[in-house]
């Protein structure tokens, strides 16, 4: 077919693959940091400028379109013509949490929201930051006349900025003022926050073309990082993905959008036409971090000690609500350890009940995806802590289900260089509709399946004769969190 690129554009860097648009092979790389943000704001030209290095030396020559993936949550607010109003808002940016209690309150609570468009405004929504801006900078906020986020703006400006702004789905559904499950826009969420209208970029079909460069360059409709690595490791529905970051993250594919009154599912769109339910927690590696800074080692030194310990860790259960903590949603507790005893205050077993802390904490997460009908038969874990032996040994029992760990790769890029093939074969006429294909799940034409490219080289753990144990230390595990809260996670699922 052709050559075909992705690019991510994260909050650190720039990187770029060139691939073989019918096998996925990876041709080419580009990498180019950004600079070192200084706080929550930040002017997007140095994107621009790390794109720019990051394609040098000819790495694009042959290339016939591209994708863009992109950091969620962060606003773009233009004037009329086009122009930054003030330099970008971050998703990591705190300063909105008090606006986000502000707009629940205004539309009537939590599950008027999450009726509304599939999620609770957190500081994080482009929705939370418009309030934000018309509360603190209302001269500012008074000359916003349209809003994108990093992949729209990356997209538009590779375009030569065209009359034309598009989104996609997935991008859409992190604003919180577009819903996955109606696929359209809350124009009047966006004046609750701002106090007026703006124009909002047109959303794009999964295999969607945003426009074409003067050189004939397909851009097709970018999306988020997030849809981006789902879509770049193949996963589908029956695949979950448990994320360890500082905090954590847990999503799945499914069929539809699901509404949680209670706000702890946030209900994204996919960047293939399906849905991405979402469920966070506030503690993940933090926990391991935190351990092993008590025990005076590191995640590699926790991770031997722990296995040098035995399921339930002697009886000892750590509650990791380190930071408070986000599913149960308990925002003013702390983490605790209970079953101390003489001959189980040791450093294997202290650090064996961090790591099952943290995996319990997660599968209690996942269990909220479960507990709404979301088909759970493997989970693929990300992170650098997924390399942990600890990790890996214990995951499987405790999760219920086989633990996938893809080898480390540029996932977020390859979902783009994906998308970017899928456009363009669309585009076309190389990729057609299958025999008895279905209308596009918006409605519209015949559906067409996005490129089969290779699954994501993983090594693969299967629960086994473990599994009755790990669900003993699950049940040990939610007997002390029961105790200690109660009722507290009865809520979430």
């Amino acid at each position: 077919m052709g050559i075909v690129a992705g690019l991510d554009s994260s909050s650190e860097s720039t990187r770029i693959v060139v691939c073989d648009a019918d096998t996925g092979a990876v041709i080419r790389r580009g990498y180019a940091p950004h600079p070192v943000e200084k706080g929550p704001e930040v002017d997007p030209q140095a994107w621009l400028m790390s794109l720019g290095e990051a394609a040098g030396n000819g790495l694009l020559e042959g290339v016939q379109a591209i994708g863009v993936s992109a950091q969620q949550h962060a606003l773009l607010p233009l004037d009329a013509d086009g122009n930054l109003v003030r330099p970008a808002l971050l998703g990591n940016d705190k300063r909105a949490q008090s606006a986000a209690a502000d707009l629940v309150d205004s539309l009537g609570g939590r599950a008027a929201w999450a009726q509304a468009v599939g999620a609770v405004p957190q500081a994080a929504h482009l929705v939370t930051k418009l309030r934000w801006l018309a509360r603190t900078e209302p001269a500012n906020a008074a000359r916003i006349t349209e809003v994108m986020q990093p992949h729209d703006w990356l997209a538009w400006q590779l375009l030569g900025r065209p009359a034309r702004r598009t989104t996609d789905r997935g991008g859409a559904s992190a604003t919180g003022f577009w819903s996955a499950a109606s696929a359209s826009y809350r124009p009047d969420l966006v004046e609750l926050a701002l106090g007026h209208q703006v124009r909002l970029p047109e959303v794009l079909g999964p295999s969607g073309t945003a426009g074409f460069t003067p050189e004939g360059l397909l851009i097709s409709a970018g999306t988020g990082e997030t849809m981006a690595a789902a879509f770049g490791l193949g996963v589908g529905e029956g695949d979950a993905v448990v994320s360890l970051g500082a905090s954590g993250s847990v999503f799945a594919i499914h069929h539809e959008a699901l509404v949680d009154p209670s706000g702890t599912i946030t209900s994204f769109a996919d960047a293939t036409g399906l849905h991405l339910p979402v469920v966070h927690t506030s503690n993940a590696v933090r926990v391991l971090r935190g351990a092993a800074e008590m025990l005076g080692t590191d995640l590699e030194g926790l991770s031997d000690l722990a296995l040098k310990s035995s399921p339930g860790a002697y009886g000892m259960v750590l509650l990791p609500y380190l930071e408070g903590e986000r599913t149960p949603h308990l925002p003013h507790t702390a983490g605790s350890l209970h079953g101390m005893r003489r001959e189980s205050m040791k450093p294997e077993h202290l650090a064996r009940a961090a790591v099952e802390g943290m995996l319990c904490g997660l599968a209690d997460a996942l269990d909220v995806l479960r507990g709404r009908g979301v088909a759970v038969r493997r989970v693929f874990l990300l992170g650098a802590a997924a390399e942990l032996g600890a990790v890996q040994a214990i995951a499987p029992g405790l999760f219920g289900v086989q633990v996938v760990v893809p080898q480390p790769a540029e996932y977020a890029a390859l979902g783009a260089a994906r998308q970017a093939a899928w456009a363009w074969g669309v585009a076309h006429g190389t990729l057609a509709p299958a025999a008895g294909a279905q209308a596009h799940p918006g409605g519209g034409a015949a559906w067409v399946d996005p490129p089969q490219w290779p699954a994501a080289a993983s090594q693969i753990f299967d629960p086994g004769e473990e599994l009755p144990v790990g669900q003993a230390v699950r049940q040990q595990y939610g007997a002390v969190r029961d105790e200690a809260h109660p009722g507290a996670f009865q809520r979430e699922a």
